[in-house]
């Protein structure tokens, strides 16, 4: 039924408990092609406009029962009739009367004994406002969603962009860290594998001037005495080996930081998410450290057999850079309070887990830290939601990550948690 035609399908209800005005009335509404509702008191009219949602509502004010004026103020209160625009119809003259049906809701007064012509053309009028006013209300909600549709993109496209400047930003620094890293790094490597042999030989020729100086002088014997002689001789080829090892150490760091800040293409590529796991607790490994309140966070690596993933590295890396903080955000929380001997006895620990199930891959973060309430667990991945006080947290970090997983990898992104008792997140790629 379409009642925004002005001259078809309209419903008027009628309301009087005379039959002859209720007649009249009917007679002049159907001539212009409207339709009429008719009742004689006002219990009976609620019911048929709660039924029937008329287009308006003529309503006497003299009425046996509830009068005009409680039969309108319980129209106004009730949602389903509040909006129905209602004419009094009175043979009252009074202003204090008409003022306090237009404050309980009326759109206008019919003075009785009426006109027909005067009927007809108020009605005509209130029934124009209200169509405008429904299509006014219409406009507004269609421009509201809109609107909000323009928001939601906009802040898409501002989620993009910050997760493409922060990525950009952090990878052009780590990078360009690893390749200063890497010159200075490659000669002392390179020297120290050449030292060692030449150490050696010099050792050697030490020791054959010994072999041919059986009789060394006083202070020949006091110097080696001083300097430990034999056991630095010992010692200086484990010496060589350990900085060798150190090294090759820092050598791995370096390459754990360029994966880590891999410049994504435009294309997906073949990626090993081991590696990316581990590229970013070495990034975050200062703040595992042990500090004045708390000691060493725990990471355990329950790594399954993963197959390559056809994904966005760069992206992915900053997905489990974000969860990995907020674990030890969380953890660094929940130490407040309590003595470094309870959580030494209770520690902090992060597990990450890793293995294929339903043609996926699936990564869980967990940790025993705070935790969150299920309010919180709703809303942790909008838009600037955050917990963190003012300077530690921007409310971005999730989003972004549910934005990366979902949207740009095609997986699922979801958290557990249990107030007090830690947070588990269950990232699922397809393979």
């Amino acid at each position: 039924m379409n009642k925004d035609d002005l001259s078809q399908n309209i419903y008027i209800l009628l309301v009087d408990d005379t039959p002859n005005n209720l007649k009249v009335l009917s007679e002049a509404i159907q001539g212009h092609g409207w339709k009429t509702l008719m009742a004689t008191d006002g219990e009976s009219a609620i019911e048929q406009a709660e039924y029937a949602s008329p287009d308006l509502i003529v309503l006497d004010v003299m009425m046996p029962g509830i009068d005009g004026f409680e039969t309108c103020r319980r129209l106004k209160v009730n949602p389903i009739t509040q909006d129905i625009p209602v004419i009094f119809m009175t043979a009252l003259s009074d202003t204090l009367d008409k003022v306090k049906g237009l404050e309980i809701g009326a759109v206008d007064y019919i003075t009785k004994p009426f006109q027909q012509a005067e009927v007809i053309a108020r009605l005509k009028l209130h029934l124009k406002i209200s169509h405008l006013t429904r299509t006014l209300e219409q406009k507004v909600e269609e421009r509201t969603a809109e609107l909000s549709e323009s928001l939601q993109q906009l802040q898409h496209t501002q989620l993009q962009m910050i997760q493409s400047e922060k990525m950009s930003a952090l990878g052009n620094l780590v990078a360009g860290v690893a390749h200063e890293m890497n010159n200075p790094l490659g000669f002392i490597h390179s020297s120290l594998k050449q030292a060692k042999p030449i150490i050696g030989d010099i050792v050697e020729h030490l020791q054959l001037y010994q072999e041919s100086l059986p009789e060394p002088s006083e202070e020949i014997i006091d110097h080696a005495e001083e300097i430990e002689l034999d056991y630095s001789i010992e010692d200086l080829s484990k010496m060589i080996d350990s900085m060798v090892m150190a090294c090759d150490r820092i050598i791995n760091i370096s390459t754990s930081l360029r994966t880590f800040s891999r410049q994504d293409r435009e294309y997906k590529q073949s990626f090993n998410l081991h590696e990316g796991i581990d590229s970013t607790i070495l990034i975050l490994k200062h703040r595992l450290k042990a500090n004045d309140q708390r000691p060493e966070i725990e990471v355990f690596k329950e790594y399954g057999d993963l197959p390559q993933v056809e994904c966005f590295p760069g992206q992915l890396n900053q997905v489990f850079m974000n969860i990995l903080a907020n674990a030890i955000d969380a953890l660094d929380e929940s130490s407040q309070g309590r003595s470094f001997a309870d959580i030494k006895t209770n520690p902090n620990q992060i597990t990450i887990t890793t293995f294929v199930a339903d043609k996926q891959v699936k990564i869980i973060i967990a940790d025993n830290g705070i935790g969150m309430s299920e309010e919180v667990q709703k809303r942790i991945f909008d838009n600037l939601f955050t917990t963190k006080r003012v300077n530690q947290g921007t409310g971005l970090g999730l989003a972004i990550a549910k934005q990366i997983i979902i949207d740009k990898h095609d997986g699922q992104i979801d958290c557990c948690s249990t107030s007090g008792e830690g947070t588990k997140f269950i990232i699922a790629l397809p393979i």
